[in-house]
C-alpha cells in the first residue's frame, strides 16, 4: 500500500481520533501526541489495514487503548469529557450563558460516571456512532451499550432535573 492510498482510508476520520483523544485527555498537546501517535502505528502496520473490517472501529479503540494507557501512566484520575460544538446563533445572551451554564453542569455530572459509561455517551451521543460501531470499540454488545447508555443518560438527567429544581448536585 503507498501512502496516497494509506491516507485515503485514514484521513477521513483523522478529527474523530483527536476529539475522541482530547476529550479523554484534556490536553490539546496530548490529544495532537495520541493522534499523532496512532497514525504512526497505522503506518507501521499499513499492509495489514485492508484486513480489518471497520478500520475506524479499529482506529478508535487503538485511540482509546492509548489515551487509557497515558492516563493510567500519569493521572488516573484526570478522565474528562467536553462538548462544546454546539452554537445556536439565534439565542440571546442570557440563552446562550444558561446553555454554558447547563453544559458546564451536565459535564460535571459526566465526570461522576463510570468509564464506560462516558465512553459510550462521547461515542454516541457526541461522534454520533452507531451501536455495532462502538460495540467494535469498546469489546461489547450492542444491547449492553444500550443499557449502559440508557443508565447515563437517566442518571445525567435525574441528577440535572434534581439540580435545577432544587439546587442540588
Amino acid at each position: 500500500m503507498n501512502q496516497s492510498e494509506f491516507l485515503e482510508i485514514v484521513l477521513p476520520f483523522k478529527d474523530k481520533v483527536y476529539r475522541l483523544a482530547k476529550r479523554l485527555l484534556v490536553s490539546n498537546d496530548e490529544a495532537e501526541d495520541a493522534t499523532q501517535e496512532l497514525y504512526f502505528k497505522l503506518w507501521k502496520n499499513k499492509d495489514k489495514i485492508e484486513t480489518y473490517d471497520n478500520v475506524e472501529a479499529y482506529a478508535m479503540r487503538m485511540t482509546k487503548n492509548y489515551c487509557l494507557d497515558q492516563l493510567k501512566s500519569k493521572r488516573a484520575s484526570n478522565l474528562t469529557l467536553i462538548h462544546s460544538n454546539y452554537k445556536d446563533e439565534s439565542s440571546s445572551l442570557q440563552n446562550d450563558i444558561e446553555y454554558k451554564d447547563s453544559a458546564n453542569i451536565i459535564k460535571k455530572m459526566m465526570n461522576d460516571l463510570p468509564e464506560k459509561q462516558r465512553m459510550i455517551i462521547q461515542l454516541r451521543d457526541i461522534e454520533n456512532y452507531e451501536y455495532h460501531e462502538i460495540g467494535k470499540v469498546l469489546n461489547m454488545e450492542p444491547t449492553a451499550i444500550r443499557v449502559a447508555l440508557s443508565r447515563a443518560r437517566k442518571t445525567l438527567r435525574e441528577k440535572f432535573v434534581k439540580r435545577q429544581n432544587y439546587g442540588i448536585s
